[in-house]
């Protein structure tokens, strides 16, 4: 086979460029993965170099596979069927697993065992919690989990316990400085690597032991590494030192993708990269083969306005296409039925399938009133790296304290929630306790506030059900008073610690957090907790379609790597994508934020659709945000859709005096139906699908018809 078929010009060069230094600015699109594997098929074909001599570097295994099912079929699938032998380019893999190769060979002169087992997260924190109980540190006081997430930032910068402990200036960096001493001390007792010692540990070996390194240089005559920008600081010591007199190292990657400095990597590897490797090659990928050019010239628009970047210019030989088009809508309800109803509509002529479609967003909690919206109009749906709103733990913990207060015998929701926060109420405790309510013929709160009686229960165990039982009581009677739900739940996790055991310190905490806010804002739109809970349980029970073509849903991180046909961005507003964090963090977090924003535009092949409300309910209070500073950096390269008059009054002067009792409305979440009873800002609807709903008024979005 022709290594060079099928390539372009820019493709073709990269593939065939003279040793040394070699660096691939690979656009959005541009065939990158194809151009590497190519010129790894050129250096065993042409070349004559030994798949052994190749150190190829990707950040997944999928990657890894996918780039090894390429290249065998290019060099060998021909004659062999197809078949990828287990040991063929034996030194391609991530990071991680190329790490532990060498430590498993060599580790031994740097004391590390042959041996080694290594330790995931969930491993990590439990030893972690052993340190911690060690020290008598409490973990009440101090999350395991953050703790964890502490000690992983350190060991990515090659921070080590004593270097952290000097620097340590506040309570919870000295103490974590006391857990990181010793986390490490017991971890090497155990002979074990945590996922971070893989890097690190490789580092000091290529560092500290000159013939190990010179060693390892000679095998690798050529190293490749994907995803260049994407590398932190050990990746890039760890490449430094493999790199021998020759210099023939190749980097791939895109400095305009680069998304995830939260987890330690560091965009600037690849800007410095002429400078750490003197006359360096460059070769620019810029012929996009995915979108259209009316995408690329919009998401060009956006990136340009960052400083700290390369300079490319992407185009593409298939023409304009649709232009990129701006929905501005009335709130985020008519946000996600607008997106859902378009959708529907193309699956409904025939114009497209589901699964050619995708919705981004820029926060996990963003996807509840989507999720509604595609349930109502009956388009199957998926979430990729997430589970769907109703499933996430957090809000199955919220929903487990409301069943208990609308139905106090509900003994599984009370097992969920019976030390959620930890209280101090085990497995033997929650079972003998349940076992004396059941033959006390009691209910779940009657009986925690007569704990006292019961036989078998520590005094501990027996305080921290009387305390629960106290406050389940009090909002138990609320319930009874007919209080909105979405009062209930603001007041219960802050009367039970919730949201201070959310916050956990962990990178997730943020979302499980803005989640909780969204269930808040759901509630908002009913006027009693047996409707909320019932919506809920109906949302929970819905069939996921998964084997059928369906809708992709997914954060903006997700996407990067993927592409779909049609691709609708929701919230491109200012304070959510923007994320807020801006306002605190500075010009950095800004320009990533703008990556972030070109790479989820540069998602869609064909059609590109950016919404943005006027009204969002967010953390259960409606807020009105100015559209996205990223919309006004697309200039002219967009259509704006018919604008919606700005808001010239309060939210719900709208709905004043508007319905009367034999009103026919309609419904963004139950379709159409007629009033049947009216309370102040309650409205009681019978529905034409047999549901009968008390909802509020104020955020319910009824339409007369």
């Amino acid at each position: 086979m022709d290594i060079l078929e099928g390539l372009n010009e820019a493709q073709a060069k990269a593939v065939t460029a003279s040793d040394g230094p070699l660096l691939i600015l690979a656009g959005a699109g541009s065939g990158k993965t194809k151009t590497l594997t190519h010129r790894i098929a050129y250096l065993v074909q042409e070349k004559s170099v030994w798949p052994t001599q190749i150190l190829a570097v990707t950040f997944t295994n999928k990657a890894a596979k996918e780039m090894r099912d390429r290249l065998w079929k290019l060099t060998e699938g021909a004659s062999s069927g197809g078949f990828v032998p287990r040991n063929y380019m034996p030194w391609m893999g991530t990071f991680h697993g190329i790490c532990v190769r060498l430590l498993r060979q060599d580790g031994q002169a740097i004391d590390v065992p042959s041996n080694f087992t290594i330790y995931d997260e969930e491993d990590r924190q439990a030893l972690i919690k052993q340190s911690m109980k060690r020290l008598g540190i409490s973990d009440s006081s101090l999350k395991p989990r953050a703790v964890s997430g502490a000690i992983s930032s350190a060991k990515n910068e090659m921070i080590g316990p004593d270097e952290f402990s000097a620097s340590a200036n506040y309570p919870f960096q000295q103490n974590v400085a006391k857990i990181y001493q010793e986390y490490e001390k017991q971890r090497k007792e155990a002979k074990a690597l945590d996922f971070d010692d893989l890097l690190l540990e490789t580092v000091r070996l290529l560092k500290n032991v000159p013939e190990i390194r010179q060693k390892w240089q000679r095998q690798f005559q050529y190293i490749l590494i994907d995803e260049y920008q994407d590398t932190n600081a050990a990746q890039y010591q760890i490449v430094r030192s493999l790199v021998n007199e020759h210099k023939n190292i190749c980097v791939v990657g895109d400095d305009w993708q680069s998304i995830y400095s939260w987890r330690g990597a560091d965009f600037k590897n690849i800007l410095n990269f002429e400078r750490d490797f003197p006359g360096a090659l460059v070769i620019k990928l810029e012929q996009n083969y995915r979108s259209t050019g009316a995408i690329l010239a919009a998401a060009q628009s956006v990136i340009s306005k960052n400083k700290e970047r390369t300079d490319k210019k992407l185009w593409t030989a298939e023409g304009e296409g649709t232009p990129v088009q701006i929905h501005q809508l009335y709130d985020e309800v008519e946000e996600a039925t607008t997106i859902a109803s378009r959708i529907s509509t193309q699956v409904a002529i025939g114009a497209r399938k589901p699964d050619e479609f995708a919705v981004l967003y820029r926060t996990n909690a963003q996807s509840y009133t989507l999720e509604r919206a595609l349930l109502q109009a009956r388009v199957p749906y998926h979430i990729v790296g997430g589970v769907r709103f109703y499933d996430r733990k957090e809000v199955k913990d919220v929903l487990a304290y409301m069943k208990v207060l609308y139905q106090p015998s509900d003994r599984i929701s009370f097992s969920r929630i019976a030390n959620i926060p930890t209280r101090g109420v085990g497995p033997s405790s929650l079972e003998r306790f349940l076992t004396w309510q059941s033959a006390a013929n009691l209910d779940i709160i009657a009986a925690l506030t007569r704990v006292d009686d019961a036989d078998g229960l520590t005094p501990r165990a027996k305080n921290a059900l009387r305390n629960l039982g106290l406050i389940l009581d009090k909002f138990a009677a609320k319930v009874s008073e007919g209080n909105e739900p979405s009062g209930l739940i603001d007041e219960l996790i802050s009367a039970v610690g919730y949201l201070n055991y959310l916050r956990d310190g962990s990178p997730l905490a943020e979302d499980r957090e803005e989640n909780i806010s969204s269930l808040v804002s759901d509630a908002k739109t009913f006027a009693n907790l047996a409707d909320f809970l019932e919506e809920a349980a109906l949302m929970s029970s819905s069939d996921e379609t998964s084997k059928e073509p369906s809708v992709t849903l997914m954060t903006l991180h997700a996407a990067k790597g993927l592409e779909f046909p049609v691709v609708f961005i929701a919230g491109m507003e200012e304070g959510i994508f923007p994320h807020s964090r801006i306002y605190q963090a500075g010009p950095s977090e800004l320009e990533e934020e703008r990556r972030l924003c070109y790479v989820g535009m540069t998602r869609a092949r064909q059609e590109l659709h950016l919404t943005h409300a006027a009204s969002r309910l967010q953390f259960g209070q409606r807020g009105y945000n100015a559209p996205s500073r990223f919309l006004e950096d697309m200039g002219s390269a967009v259509m704006q859709t018919e604008a919606r008059p700005a808001y010239e009054r309060d939210y719900q002067d709208v709905y004043h005096d508007m319905f009367d009792i034999g009103d026919v409305v309609r419904s963004a979440q139950f379709g159409e139906g007629e009033v049947i009873d009216i309370d102040g800002m309650a409205v009681t609807i019978r529905f034409n699908g047999g549901q009968t709903k008390k909802l509020n008024v104020e955020y319910a979005h009824l339409t007369k018809l």
